[in-house]
This record gives structure tokens, C-alpha cells and sequence, in this order.
């Protein structure tokens, strides 16, 4: 990845990237494209859009304007073929070329940038690209040519400099937002698309900024002959003069749809004369915008002699014509290029598997704070029961250590909640542009978290049990670190489930905390197995991975491990050691009605637990889009 091209290969192969974009794709354009939805209140249909038409030439930048709640995003998301949104009814024409494409042929054209920057702080911009380049390009592209394909697109959106620097994390500094912006498009355009979707590119930026992300796309789209379509919101003169088309939404209805410098002189037409001096960006948006009229009837009358005399102009007519002429050049689908989404499944699990890693260990946020906490749990844990000794006055607080050892060890494993969710953001942004699905996620999730499990492990173990004096033998300090492993893993595929269910880090934070709550209060310890209320006990203590824990660590702790009596031979536990003023650790077993001969039973049963908590998350993820 660290590899340096010579200036010869980079050309070489920065010059077939150019080729590839160049004349595969000469149009694309949409007609009668309509949604509704169902109305909560009257249960009738609700037009969201009516009737737009559009074509995009190469080379062509089309910015998609209109007020808040106009059908602009909606309209971009059925352009670029996403998965509408539940209950919207869809019907439309799209064309590449004149010809209607496959979903699979279209994704293969086509590249998304979303609204928010799905990017991974803990990667410099060189990573992010290069990552980019292993999950969506065929095994046929060779490493040389991906590492000239960053360059290429680094020196095009000015990130030479760049780099080598991190884009950020809440603890460590990276890029500016603008430099973010140009990274989460280069990143999509690493597999030469014909058809780029931006949404809100612009969205947080400011002026000077906008216009900085807006003119490095529109470099890269002459330059490759590339069709931009962006959805954008009210952008300044200059970052609006980029763009050569406008297609303007108002109320789901089009209100110009033509070349952005015929836009004054097509108002002006209508009466409406824009005045010196002034963005024409944001005179049409206030012009067609009625939510803030103070007069609602004279406005949306004003509205509706907008959309009808666009509807019978002149210039809707040659929209049309030149939708019609497109479509009589159709090409075949075979004819179209594309390489997007066709890296085999191994490669790309391996490629998550890496990319994974390499953050894990650089985003403090991921194990290196939890490793820090699970560190002062165990010094705590290891000073509060220093050294007990084999009384039988402690025989409750090593059970006691024992509950606590593993119960707060799972309930800390909510520290993982925002590195998952980081993860599944990138994830729904990489699997909506087809590069891969949950299953390959999923494992490389898995996959990456139980190294970083195993040595938090051994390092709570190796500090706090010896200095609590539990047994003192290799074999039992070995089933501690079996035990506490299984129940990291449990605690942490369940944060993996429940965030994956609701993706909203104070929803998944108290539902995290209360699932655990849950499970102390049933596992055995607060009230015993079999003392437990029906209800609890069958519903949910059986299905409880920290009761198995408990139960395995009572065992080991237990099991051949004798304790002395009062000194009078008061004895708390009468076990068949009474005679001798000692009690034997199998007789608080039998207390808690703990059997010594369902160690492997037991973890059967957590690793099955865990499993199901992965296949559970795997499904939801499955079933969920968004």
C-alpha cells in the first residue's frame, strides 16, 4: 500500500483510467418519473413528485435545486436507483444511453456520495482511497493500476499534500471538512464511474469551500467526460455558475430545467426580473418558495403560473426532443462498460479484516480506551478483595468478586457502541453502492474484535486474580480467562445486535445498559437459581450468558478448594470436612445448586449465545436498508 509508482507508470496507468471514462456513457436521462405515498390522515395517494423529465450529457453537471421538502432528495435517490422509501410508490423511465439498464448494470455505471461523510477517522486519505480501490475493483485490476488510480485522483482533487494525514477522529485533528468533502468523492470515483450522484456536497461547508468541492468535481467531470448529478442547497453565485444545467422542484413539479446561464433571461421572461447584483440561486428559491409567504393563497397562485408555463414552453418542449434523440442512438447494454462491485467475497472479507484492524489500533475510541477501563476495573477489583484469605468469612466475597468480575467486565463492553456504529455507517454507504454485503461485515467484525477481546482478557486477568487470591493454580487461572472471554464476547456481540436494531448511540446506550441490568438481576447471584420467581427464571435466566459465567467461575473458584471454620468449628457450610473445622468448596456449590460435571455443557451454551446474537444482528442488518 506504502508503494511508490515512477512517474511513467502512473501516466501509463492514469491514461486507461481516462480511457475507461471517456465515451461509454454519453447520456442519461429520466421521464414520467412519479412517486406517492399513502397520506396518514385522508389514506389517499400524496404526490411527491409529478412528471419530471431530465437528461445529463457527459462532460455535464446538473445541479437538482428546490425549497426544503421540494422531492429534490427523493428525486436523486430514484435517479440513482436507490431503494425507495417505505411506502413510496415509484413510477419511471430511466435510460443510460437510451437504453433501459439492469440495477447491477446501473451500479456497475454509477457511484453515490451521500450527505454525511461515511469516512473512517482512524485512516489517512491515502488508506480510505486504497481501501476503496480493494473492495470495489475485479481482481483483474492489478495493484499497480490501483495505486496509479489514487494518484491520479489525489492529484485531481488536490489531497497530494494530504495524503498521509488522518481525516480525523473526536481525539486526533485530520482534514477540514471541504478536504473531506473531496475525499468522499474521490473515493467513489476510484472505479471510474460514468454517473456520479451527489447529495448536498456542499451540506455544512461554506462559500469558499462549496466552491473548492463543487470545482474539483466539475475538473474531474470534463476531464472524463463524467455525468454529475448533485443535489444542492441554495449554493453562492460562483459555486452556482459551475454547474451547466438546473433542474429546479417546487412542491414535487418543475419549475425551469435548462442551462444554468439561460436561468435570468427565462425569469426575466416570465416577469419576474432578478435584480443587479443579486445570486440567482437564491432569488429563484425564494421565488418558488411558499413555505413563508405570509400571503399562502398568492403565493402558490404564483407557484402554479410558474409550473404551467414551464410546462408549455418552449424550453420543456426541447427537453423532450432531446430525451427522444438520445433514445433513438440507444445502445445495447452489453456496450457499457463498468467494474464496480465485482471483487470476490474472499477478497473483500479479507480487505474489511484489514481495514478493521488498522483502525482498531489507531482510534483510541475502539479497544484502547476500553483497555484503559478494563485496566482500572481490574486494579479496583484486585485492591478491594487484596489477598483474601481462605476463611470461611470470605467465602462471600469471592463470590462476591466472582459477580462482579464478570458481570461489570460485559456491562463496559457499551464502550464499543460508537466504533460499531461508525463502522455501520460506512457499511450502509459501501453495501448501497453494491460493494459488499452483512454477511461479509459481520464476520470481519467478529473476526477483528476477538484478538483485541483475548488480550483485554488476560490483561484484567493476569492483575486481578492473583492479587484477589483466587485459586491458585495454572488450570484455574486458564478457566478464569476461558469464562471471562466467553462473556466478553457475548456482551460484545450483543452491543453488536442491539446497535445494529437501533442505530442511535443514547437509544442503543440505554438499551445496552439495561439489557445487562437484566441479566445481573437473574443470573444466579442477587437471588439464586432456584429461588428465583418462575417468570424470570424461564424466560430469561436460561438465555442469561452471564449466568453460565457465573456459574462456570463458581465452579473453578469452588470446586476443589477447601476453607477454614471459626475457630470454635462453627462451620457456615457443613460439608463432610466438618470433622476437620474446614469446609469444602463443593458444599457452597450445592448451596447454589452448581453441579461440577457441566463445565462443557455450559460452554455449548455460551457459544451459542453468541453465535446467536451474531446471526441475529446479521439478520437485522439483512432487513434493515438504512
Amino acid at each position: 500500500m506504502e508503494e511508490q509508482l515512477s512517474a511513467q507508470d502512473v501516466e501509463k496507468y492514469s491514461g486507461e483510467f481516462a480511457h475507461l471514462t471517456n465515451d461509454c456513457v454519453r447520456s442519461f436521462s429520466w421521464e414520467g418519473v412519479n412517486a406517492t405515498v399513502q397520506d396518514r390522515q385522508t389514506k389517499s395517494p400524496k404526490s411527491i413528485l409529478s412528471d419530471i423529465n431530465g437528461i445529463v450529457k457527459a462532460g455535464e453537471l446538473l445541479a437538482l435545486m428546490g425549497p426544503s421538502g421540494s422531492g429534490k432528495t427523493t428525486l436523486l435517490n430514484i435517479l440513482a436507483r436507490r431503494a425507495p422509501s417505505s411506502g413510496l410508490n415509484v413510477k419511471e423511465t430511466l435510460c443510460v444511453n437510451g437504453t433501459n439498464v439492469s440495477l447491477g448494470q446501473f451500479r456497475k455505471l454509477s457511484s453515490y456520495v451521500e450527505q454525511e461523510d461515511a469516512l473512517l477517522g482512524a485512516l489517512t486519505v491515502k488508506e480510505t482511497l486504497y481501501f476503496a480501490a480493494k473492495l470495489s475493483l475485479p481482481s483483474s485490476v492489478g495493484h499497480h493500476e490501483r495505486l496509479a488510480r489514487i494518484q491520479d485522483l489525489l492529484a485531481s482533487f488536490g489531497l497530494q499534500k494530504q495524503a498521509d494525514t488522518l481525516i480525523g477522529t473526536p481525539i486526533r485533528k485530520g482534514i477540514s471538512g471541504g478536504q473531506k468533502r473531496r475525499v468522499s468523492c474521490a473515493s467513489q470515483l476510484i472505479t471510474s464511474p460514468r454517473i456520479l450522484f451527489l447529495d448536498e456536497p456542499t451540506s455544512g461547508l461554506d462559500s469558499a469551500a462549496s466552491y473548492e468541492v463543487i470545482s474539483f468535481v466539475r475538473n474531474i467531470a470534463k476531464r472524463h467526460n463524467l455525468l454529475v448529478i448533485a443535489s444542492i442547497h441554495q449554493p453562492s453565485t460562483a459555486t452556482f455558475d459551475l454547474f451547466d444545467k438546473l433542474l429546479l422542484l417546487s412542491e414535487g413539479k418543475t419549475a425551469y430545467n435548462g442551462p444554468v446561464p439561460k436561468v435570468r433571461d427565462y425569469f426575466d421572461s416570465l416577469g419576474f426580473t432578478m435584480p443587479l447584483y443579486t445570486n440567482p440561486a437564491e432569488f429563484i428559491i425564494d421565488l418558488i418558495n411558499t413555505d413563508f409567504s405570509r400571503d399562502q393563497e398568492v403565493a402558490h397562485q404564483q407557484l402554479d403560473r410558474i409550473q404551467n408555463s414551464w410546462n408549455l414552453s418552449e424550453a420543456a418542449s426541447s427537453v423532450t426532443k432531446e430525451i427522444s434523440h438520445a433514445n433513438s442512438r440507444a445502445d445495447t447494454a452489453s456496450q457499457l462498460g463498468g467494474e464496480q462491485g465485482t471483487a470476490n467475497s474472499f477478497t473483500v472479507s479479507l480487505t474489511l479484516i484489514h481495514r478493521s484492524f488498522l483502525k482498531s489500533y489507531r482510534d483510541v475510541v475502539a479497544y484502547g480506551i476500553r483497555i484503559a477501563m478494563y485496566m482500572g476495573l481490574a486494579i479496583m477489583m484486585g485492591t478491594v478483595w487484596l489477598r483474601l484469605s481462605t476463611t470461611q468469612d470470605n467465602i462471600q466475597s469471592f463470590i462476591n468478586a466472582i459477580f462482579f468480575g464478570g458481570a461489570f467486565m460485559s456491562f463496559m463492553a457499551v464502550a464499543y457502541i460508537p466504533s460499531f456504529l461508525e463502522d455501520r455507517s460506512l457499511f450502509i454507504k459501501e453495501r448501497a453502492n453494491g460493494l459488499y454485503g452483512p454477511t461479509s461485515f459481520m464476520v470481519a467484525n467478529f473476526v477483528t474484535g476477538v484478538p483485541y477481546l483475548f488480550l483485554i482478557t488476560m490483561l484484567f486477568s493476569i492483575t486481578a486474580y492473583w492479587l484477589s487470591n483466587f485459586r491458585s493454580s495454572g488450570s484455574a487461572f486458564f478457566y478464569w480467562v476461558m469464562w471471562l472471554f466467553l462473556d466478553l464476547l457475548a456482551a460484545e456481540s450483543l452491543v453488536v445486535l442491539i446497535s445494529s436494531l437501533v442505530p442511535i448511540f443514547v437509544v442503543a446506550l440505554a438499551a445496552v445498559a439495561f439489557a445487562n441490568g437484566l441479566w445481573m438481576c437473574v443470573g444466579g447471584f442477587l437471588v439464586q437459581p432456584q429461588t428465583l420467581n418462575v417468570f424470570w427464571r424461564y424466560v430469561f435466566h436460561y438465555i442469561d450468558y452471564q449466568a453460565y459465567v457465573f456459574q462456570g467461575m463458581m465452579v473453578n473458584e469452588f470446586a476443589e478448594r477447601t476453607y477454614s471454620c471459626s475457630d470454635d468449628c462453627q462451620c457456615m457450610y457443613v460439608t463432610e470436612l466438618a470433622d476437620h473445622c474446614r469446609i469444602a468448596g463443593t458444599g457452597v456449590l450445592r448451596n447454589y445448586g452448581y453441579r461440577t460435571d457441566r463445565i462443557g455443557e455450559w460452554v455449548g451454551i455460551l457459544i451459542s449465545i453468541i453465535l446467536g446474537y451474531r446471526l441475529l444482528g446479521l439478520l437485522v442488518l439483512h432487513l434493515r436498508r438504512t
